[in-house]
This record gives C-alpha cells, sequence and structure tokens, in this order.
C-alpha cells in the first residue's frame, strides 16, 4: 500500500520561501511511469495543480507558478520536495502530494495547512 505524507511548516512569512516535503512509503519515486505532485487548496476554492517530478526525473510546473516553484526529489530517502519562494497570504492553502498514473491520481497524502501570515 502506497502512502504519502506532507512535513513541513504550518506557518510562513510573507516574502519567504515556502518549503514543503512528501515522504513516500510503499513504492519507489523512480518505480514505472509514475508522476509525483504538488497540489494546492486555497480557502474556498478549488484543486490548483501546482507541478509534479516524474519517475525519471523530470520537472513540470504551473506556469501560473513556474517563477517562483521549484520541486525536487532525494531518491535515497524517497522523498520529493517544493520550495515556493516569495510567499503573499494568497499562497495560503491546504497543500496536498499525490501520485499520478496515466490520467488517474491514485494515492494522496492527508494534506498540510499552510499559512502565510507575518
Amino acid at each position: 500500500q502506497v502512502q504519502l505524507q506532507e512535513s513541513g511548516p504550518g506557518l510562513v512569512k510573507p516574502s519567504q520561501t515556502l518549503s514543503l516535503t512528501c515522504t513516500v512509503s510503499g513504492g519507489s519515486i523512480t518505480g514505472n511511469v509514475y508522476y509525483w505532485s504538488w497540489i494546492r487548496q486555497p480557502p474556498g476554492k478549488g484543486l490548483e495543480w501546482m507541478g509534479a517530478i516524474s519517475y525519471s526525473g523530470s520537472t513540470y510546473a504551473s506556469p501560473s507558478l513556474k517563477s517562483r516553484i521549484s520541486i525536487s526529489r532525494d531518491t535515497s530517502k524517497n522523498q520529493f520536495t517544493l520550495a515556493l519562494s516569495s510567499v503573499t497570504p494568497e499562497d495560503t492553502a491546504v497543500y496536498y502530494c499525490a501520485r499520478r498514473y496515466g490520467a488517474w491520481y491514485d494515492y494522496w497524502g492527508q494534506g498540510t495547512q499552510v499559512t502565510v501570515s507575518s
């Protein structure tokens, strides 16, 4: 059974960098044709795909976030990370990591609340 778990600070100050880690168990992040994604949901809004890193290490980012986002991985720890720079209160959201296989997001983390506030 694949499990994903987000971790990171719940409060970030404006203009700082938000950093989250997703730890994957029960499956390798380098295995098969999987894409490991970051998705967020601001309060009262829908889900927003932020970006992903593939099983081979290729990275993809939403055009609206491309200038601020970085996704990387540590294969020795079976983790992938999100860094979002120059955050504002509009980046307040529940952040999820998820695995995509084909057209489906088949496994999700439980989500972690991140609030941007001074």
